[in-house]
């Protein structure tokens, strides 16, 4: 199965030139034969970022990856953001990417709020750290390989 991917990527310093997690992401979604609907960049704002969200939902994609704004800076409203357009999280998403995380980095993978769930339009939504690091290991470890299985869960709901 095939899945239609848009990348978020929130941040107030990044570019298209120096959007590494963004143009991993989209690397890794081309490596394992996915489509890269589009990649956007958004400032570390809560009303930029759900205006964007909202406008990605509507461009016929299955799931939905944001990077960046996932930590406990001040400046860090992803989660804020987001989360009230899940209507089912999937909790084992962040518990083993904090773990997986944790195997890498040590105990700094506390700091982390990576969620996942799906939202009112039966898409998947990943919500990643901004590091390139952090978004190979989610995409690449969690997201791609069960990513035929999450899409036809979320087909239920419709």
């Amino acid at each position: 199965m095939t899945a239609n991917i848009t990348i978020l990527t929130i941040s107030d310093t990044r570019t298209e030139e120096t959007d590494l997690s963004g143009n991993r992401i989209m690397q890794l979604a081309h490596a394992h034969r996915q489509t890269v609907l589009s990649k956007h960049i958004v400032k570390d704002d809560v009303s930029a970022i759900q205006a964007s969200y909202q406008q990605l939902c509507t461009t016929g994609c299955d799931l939905i990856i944001t990077n960046g704004g996932t930590g406990i800076a001040p400046r860090d409203v992803t989660i804020e953001a987001l989360q009230s357009f899940l209507i089912k999280e999937m909790p084992g998403f962040g518990e083993l990417f904090r773990w997986l995380s944790y195997q890498e980095i040590g105990a700094h993978a506390m700091a982390s709020r990576a969620l996942a769930g799906i939202n009112e339009h039966q898409q998947l939504l990943f919500i990643l750290p901004g590091s390139v690091n952090a978004c190979h290991l989610a995409v690449e470890t969690l997201i791609l390989p069960e990513i035929d299985h999450l899409m036809k869960e979320c087909k239920k709901y419709t």
